[in-house]
């Protein structure tokens, strides 16, 4: 009990008392800080894992894209060259002498 003082008595016990209540929470608050901070943060590492690998995935993807992309155009470039080369030949003309020569035979 306290002192006698010119206040009552009860008010001061109430007052120490909630103090000391105060006192007495403060580790357990300062834990609970702690471990809202910690979980936090390993949420956020969690969070940038995952966008890194989703980024990662965009990226294999696009190179994917890329890789098959020239795989075609090697094919279609050989198809182009090959083609170049036979409208220079000589072929078109002869072909335009085999038709004239077949529609002059069914004339006949």
């Amino acid at each position: 009990m306290a002192l006698e003082t010119a206040l009552n008595s009860q008010i001061t016990d109430a007052v120490t008392q909630a103090n000391v209540k105060v006192l007495a929470d403060s580790p357990a608050m300062a834990l609970s800080n702690l471990y809202q901070i910690s979980s936090q943060s390993l949420g956020l590492a969690a969070q940038n894992a995952v966008m890194a690998q989703q980024q990662s995935n965009i990226i294999h993807q696009a190179s994917t894209t890329q890789g098959v992309n020239l795989i075609y155009a090697v094919d279609t470039a050989a198809v182009g060259d090959a083609s170049e080369k036979i409208s220079r030949g000589d072929i078109p003309s002869d072909m335009v002498n085999i038709l004239g020569v077949l529609k002059a035979l069914s004339k006949a």
